[in-house]
């Protein structure tokens, strides 16, 4: 256990590292097949991370699991977002994405992230937690819907009963493609974002929220992976699954914060854009046939009430 003598910003960094371990070895037990490998690498400017890549196994098609802990001058695009002058920064988060073989067995993502800023002369101006959890089927079973949902209320509970409709409500308006008349690219989860400690003790509460959601990640995806990850598909159901693997690369090449900042702070590329599928389609005007199972599905890219 990290002593309480440490910053936070160290334990964060401990606590990600280990949570790195933890779901690697989750996903690689329920593939069967592939294993992760890791690259370490570093930044110029300060830092660095440890990028872990699975491909071509047996249910995960690509997948990543990456922490970075990064620190530094703040970049002048960065500088204006935040509307700060000359300031530094540290960053460190664990970011991942999914994306299985099967259209059957929806992609993930999630992200934990802590953030300290600091003036020229290193003294801390601000600091703040975020994160969330979001999935994408191609085909829905409300059941699993309810599950992922369910679990990611339940661990926010604890914490108080208005957070998860709060925070799901967050995640329906920023994961959605709003060049696509606001279709969400899946059916949401948790997304919040500069939870700022006022005092010591919420610092700490903020941290047992953010140690709360990354370990129930494996309880709300991998019962659904291991449910769906047999089931028989078609050419076509494919051909489904790249056009709304499309949608999500609009997305993050588009709208992403972290993939945003990851670039304009001179982050590995490789690493940031892991989180690509490996094979997406763009067809032009593409509607799907009416009364289908992927026309049904569209009902779906909208905001839903799951628990």
């Amino acid at each position: 256990m990290a002593s309480s003598n440490m910053e936070l910003k160290d334990r964060f960094v401990e606590y990600i590292h280990g949570l790195q371990d933890t779901i690697c070895a989750g996903l690689e037990g329920v593939d069967g097949v592939a294993k992760f490998r890791e690259d370490r690498w570093s930044r110029p400017e300060g830092g660095g991370g440890r990028t872990r890549v699975i491909a071509d196994g047996a249910v995960f098609e690509k997948g990543g699991v990456n922490t970075s802990v990064v620190h530094g001058a703040l970049p002048k695009a960065m500088q204006d977002a935040f509307g700060v002058g000359d300031s530094n920064f540290f960053a460190c988060g664990l970011s991942l994405v999914i994306h299985p073989r099967n259209p059957h067995v929806p992609t993930v993502h999630a992200n934990w992230r802590y953030f300290e800023l600091y003036d020229s002369n290193k003294m801390k101006l601000d600091s703040w937690f975020g994160g969330g959890c979001d999935l994408t089927p191609y085909y829905l079973v409300e059941e699993d819907a309810r599950h992922f949902h369910g679990v990611l209320k339940g661990l926010m509970q604890p914490f108080g009963e208005e957070l998860y409709p709060k925070y799901k409500r967050q995640c329906d308006e920023y994961f959605t493609n709003k060049h696509r008349e606001n279709e969400m690219r899946g059916i949401g989860g948790v997304f919040y974002d500069y939870l700022r400690p006022k005092d010591e003790a919420e610092a700490e509460r903020l941290f047992s929220f953010q140690q709360a959601n990354g370990n129930g990640f494996l309880e709300g995806y991998l019962p659904i992976v291991e449910r769906r990850k047999y089931t028989e598909y078609s050419d076509a159901e494919i051909a489904w699954q790249e056009i709304r693997r499309g949608r999500y690369v609009e997305f993050n090449l588009v709208h992403d914060r972290g993939t945003l900042f990851g670039l304009k702070t001179n982050g590995r590329t490789e690493s940031i854009l892991m989180s690509l599928p490996p094979r997406a389609r763009w067809v032009y005007d593409h509607k799907p046939e009416s009364g289908s199972r992927e026309e049904a599905m569209l009902k779906y890219y909208r905001p839903n009430d799951w628990v």
